[in-house]
């Protein structure tokens, strides 16, 4: 690391913590030639993902579009913005950990699908009502269904 004051190459971590909830390291360090003290951040480097929607555009992951659509499902519901956090946070992981660069759609709807069902039944028919299109009051009831056979079997 590169002293800020003097361009000395060398230089000596004199402490060392944890921010921003363990995803980054924040060090003090010590110019081994000035004496002087500077701070620097270590941060894993992520690999940007990049979205591929139904018609083939691309475009850039935004966890901001889950977190908006699960509230919006959750909306007057009994769900804590904390319980919604900690769902999309887990969803992000997993894409994360696909290892891949691009990510449909497709993926991070079935994601969002299963999680949400755990979280809250009523937000889980809100989001596939959107996620998976209902043409008509059938294709919803259908989904119900599926839902009351899942409980009672």
């Amino acid at each position: 690391m590169k002293c800020p004051f003097c361009s000395h190459q060398e230089s000596k971590v004199v402490d060392s913590r944890p921010t921003d909830e363990g995803q980054a390291v924040r060090r003090r360090r010590e110019c081994m030639l000035c004496a002087k003290r500077f701070t620097t951040y270590e941060k894993i480097d992520e690999i940007p993902l990049i979205v591929v929607k139904k018609n083939g555009n691309r475009e850039p992951y935004d966890k901001n579009k889950i977190l908006n659509g699960v509230i919006k499902s959750c909306e007057k519901r009994p769900v804590s913005l904390q319980d919604i956090e900690k769902l999309v946070d887990g969803i992000e992981r997993q894409l994360y950990n696909t290892m891949e660069r691009e990510i449909t759609t497709e993926l991070i709807g079935n994601l969002v699908i299963d999680k949400i069902k755990e979280l809250d039944e009523v937000a889980y028919v809100r989001f596939a009502s959107v996620y998976r299109e209902f043409k008509d009051i059938n294709t919803f009831m259908d989904e119900v269904k599926k839902i009351l056979n899942e409980k009672s079997g």
